[in-house]
């Protein structure tokens, strides 16, 4: 015999079943978003232990006496032809650290030991971690007293295309090398991130302009498109590339001229001994992405780059004819006589050194 049930115990059954569906759904709508804040909770304690602070080269450095008769030289003129921007030949990638005294060889031992196929993907043609020196101090030594705010160490690579370059930081390459995708992963790389560097990384982009580089007669080896080096996290890893950089401050209104200056010039590099690559590195201004923020006017919008195998390469090209004849100056060491050119900067250039390790680049050379 069936009971009938009432309307009214019907509808407060019906009514109950609701309840508990939106409950469900508020439950576990409540869950997602105490996820996200938690996420957002540790990232913001993190950038305050850090202090967010912007890494640009000291107003007050000290010059080389090298490299800043190198640029005064080749300073552009004022009053040349105004010519359109250069077109970018490469796409250059940079992220720039303050690792904390005493913590830089375990900051290489993270390098060395993170998954990456790098070298695998399409676009790859340069890569290597640079750690700031003086050029009075003696190869691998790891320290720079002008270090300050511009960091001691940064990770450097060349990409084809800035095409190539936002397919790998969109892709899964890009979470596999940062520490994969769950959550755990995430504040575990943070948590050994904050313990070792001094600040946030801050992203830097750049064109790379007029680009000159030699196809290698080897490669180092890699793994899976990575090094695979030995490292113990108490010694700094061997050098395997010198660096030579030049600040440049030149406002945007200046900027195709002092490009125009450069792209007329005569080079020889490619003769010298040890030479790897070259190029005029034009910030660009328009990247986004996590980290990236609007350049100051503090930092230099053009900075040359040239890589060399070691130091005494950079050494020889430094002491060798064809420096003294490309920076006026005859075979018996005397400065031939002529007009200095007025410079385009706002404030004189500032040579930057480094050493780099973890090397890889493509079969093709940067």
């Amino acid at each position: 015999m069936s009971i009938a049930v009432a309307p009214f115990v019907r509808t407060e059954r019906f009514k109950l079943y609701c309840g508990q569906e939106k409950y469900l759904i508020r439950n576990n709508r409540t869950v997602r978003a105490s996820i996200a804040m938690i996420k957002s909770t540790l990232i913001a304690a993190l950038l305050v232990f850090w202090g967010v602070e912007s890494f640009t080269a000291p107003a007050t450095a000290r010059r080389s006496s090298v490299l800043a008769s190198t640029v005064e030289a080749e300073s552009p003129t004022v009053g040349e032809p105004i010519q359109p921007p250069l077109e970018r030949d490469r796409y250059v990638a940079t992220n720039r650290f303050e690792v904390r005294s005493g913590r830089a060889a375990k900051f290489e031992k993270r390098w060395a030991d993170r998954s990456s196929r790098l070298a695998t993907l399409d676009g790859f043609k340069y890569f290597q971690l640079m750690r700031r020196v003086s050029l009075d101090n003696p190869s691998n030594s790891g320290i720079d007293p002008q270090e300050g705010e511009a960091g001691n160490y940064v990770s450097f690579t060349i990409w084809e295309t800035k095409k190539n370059f936002n397919s790998w930081r969109t892709g899964d390459a890009f979470k596999e090398a940062h520490g994969g995708t769950s959550l755990w992963a995430f504040v575990t790389t943070m948590i050994s991130s904050a313990r070792v560097l001094k600040g946030a990384p801050k992203p830097a982009m750049y064109d790379g302009l007029l680009q000159q580089s030699i196809v290698p007669s080897s490669v180092p080896e890699v793994v899976d498109g990575w090094r695979s080096i030995e490292a113990n996290g108490k010694d700094i890893l061997p050098a395997e590339s010198f660096i030579a950089m030049n600040q440049f401050f030149v406002p945007p209104a200046n900027g195709p001229a002092f490009e125009a200056r450069w792209a007329n010039r005569v080079s020889k590099l490619k003769e010298c001994e040890g030479f790897v690559s070259f190029s005029m590195l034009r910030r660009d201004v328009k990247a986004k992405g996590h980290g990236i923020s609007p350049m100051g006017e503090e930092e230099p919008t053009y900075t040359s780059c040239t890589v060399w195998k070691s130091k005494e390469c950079f050494e020889a090209w430094k002491n060798g004819a064809g420096f003294q004849e490309a920076h006026g100056k005859k075979d018996g060491g005397e400065t031939k006589p002529k007009q200095p050119p007025a410079p385009l900067w706002t404030k004189p250039p500032v040579p930057v050194f480094y050493e780099g390790t973890l090397v890889i680049s493509s079969a093709e050379g940067a």
